[in-house]
C-alpha cells in the first residue's frame, strides 16, 4: 500500500482561516453539515474542535487494545448560530444584533476559533500558536477497527481512508474511535462524514483545495516511499516533520514542523533566554522525536543566518509552489 502523506510547517502558518474556508466551500456547506469544519485551525494552548477533543479518548492502547472515546455533543462542537441581521438593518425591526439558533436567540458558549489567539502563558511571557488539523489518514485508523459494518476502507493506491456511505448506518463507533475527533456525525443523512484528503482533486491533477490555497505555503504533499518528495525529506531524512499525538497508536500521515519559541522576558524586562512555549507542552503534542527535530531547525536556520546554504530551509521557505506537491 502506498501512503499520501502531508506535511504542515506550524513556523508559517498565519491562522488565516483561508485552508478552512477552502474546504467548507468545497465540501462541507450542505446538508446537515453547519457545524462541520473537515479542516479546523486551532489556536494552542486551547481547547480545540471539538472543544477538549484530546480528552475524549479513542485509538490504542497498550499496543493493540483498541479504545473507544466519547461521542462530541453538537455543544462541544458549536451550536451553528447566525445572526438576527436582516430584521435589525433591513427590515426595520430595530434592536440588537444578537445570535440566534432556529429562529430563536442563542447564547452560544462555544464553536471553531472560540478561543483564537488567547493562548497560554503570563505576560509578558504569553504564548500560542496555530495548529491546523484535518483527517490523519492513518496507517493504523483506529476508526477503520472499530466500524462493524466495514464502511471504513483505506485505499490501496493511496492510503486515504473514506467513509462508504452505501455501507454506513451512522453507529458511530467509528467517532468514539478516533482520538482525534475528526469523524463526524452528519445528522441530516444519518451517516459519518469525514476529509476526504480532496482525492477527487487528486485524481484530475490539482492538489488538496486546503494546501493548494494556502497564503503561507505551510503544506507540503507527497508519497512517504517516494524519496524526492519533500513529504520524504521532511518526515525520513531531516526527521523535523513529526505526526499529531503518536501516543494515541494510529500511525497518523499528516506530519507537523514544530513551532519554534520566542525568548521569554525575566522580571526586568530583559530578555532571559528561555522559550515561552514550555517543551513539556510540545512533547506532548508531539512526541519523543521534538527534542532533536527543534536542534535540527535551529542549527539549519543559523547556518543559512551565517550565509551558509541549507535545502531544509530552502525546502521550508517554498520559493515555487508547484514544488511542494508530489503526487
Amino acid at each position: 500500500m502506498r501512503q499520501l502523506a502531508m506535511v504542515i510547517d506550524l513556523n508559517k502558518c498565519l491562522g488565516c482561516q483561508t485552508c478552512t474556508a477552502a474546504c467548507k466551500t468545497q465540501w462541507t456547506n450542505r446538508n446537515g453539515r453547519e457545524y462541520m469544519y473537515w479542516n479546523n485551525v486551532e489556536t494552542r494552548p486551547g481547547r480545540g474542535y471539538p472543544a477538549d477533543w484530546e480528552r475524549r479518548g479513542g485509538g490504542f492502547r497498550d499496543g493493540n487494545v483498541r479504545t473507544d472515546g466519547a461521542v462530541p455533543s453538537l455543544e462541544d462542537y458549536g451550536v451553528p448560530w447566525e445572526y438576527n441581521l436582516k430584521d435589525v438593518l433591513f427590515r426595520g425591526g430595530g434592536g440588537h444584533v444578537t445570535p440566534h439558533y432556529n429562529g430563536k436567540e442563542a447564547r452560544p458558549a462555544g464553536g471553531p476559533n472560540w478561543d483564537e489567539d488567547e493562548g497560554g502563558g503570563i505576560f509578558p511571557n504569553a504564548y500560542y500558536f496555530y495548529l491546523p488539523r484535518i483527517c490523519n489518514h492513518c496507517s493504523r485508523p483506529a476508526c477503520l477497527a472499530a466500524c462493524p459494518r466495514k464502511a471504513i476502507v483505506k485505499r490501496e493506491e493511496d492510503g486515504i481512508v473514506l467513509v462508504d456511505r452505501k455501507k454506513c448506518r451512522g453507529y458511530r463507533y467509528c467517532v468514539r474511535a478516533c482520538p482525534y475527533k475528526k469523524v463526524y456525525f452528519n445528522p441530516a443523512v444519518n451517516q459519518s462524514e469525514k476529509c476526504i484528503f480532496c482525492f477527487p482533486r487528486l485524481e484530475s491533477g490539482r492538489p488538496q483545495a486546503c494546501a493548494v490555497q494556502c497564503v503561507g505555503r505551510i503544506r507540503h504533499t507527497g508519497y512517504m516511499d517516494d524519496r524526492e518528495s519533500r513529504v520524504y525529506r521532511l518526515v525520513r531524512q531531516w526527521k523535523v516533520a513529526l505526526p499529531l499525538r503518536p501516543d494515541f497508536g494510529t500511525q497518523p500521515n499528516v506530519f507537523y514542523i514544530p513551532p519554534l519559541s520566542p525568548p521569554g522576558f525575566d522580571e526586568e524586562g530583559r530578555v532571559a533566554g528561555a522559550p515561552r512555549i514550555p517543551a513539556e507542552y510540545l512533547r506532548r503534542l508531539f512526541g519523543p522525536g521534538l527534542d532533536d527535530a527543534m536542534k535540527t531547525l535551529v542549527a539549519e536556520m543559523q547556518k543559512r543566518a551565517a550565509g551558509g546554504k541549507s535545502g531544509l530551509i530552502d525546502m521550508l521557505i517554498a520559493y515555487v509552489h508547484k514544488d511542494m506537491f508530489s503526487y
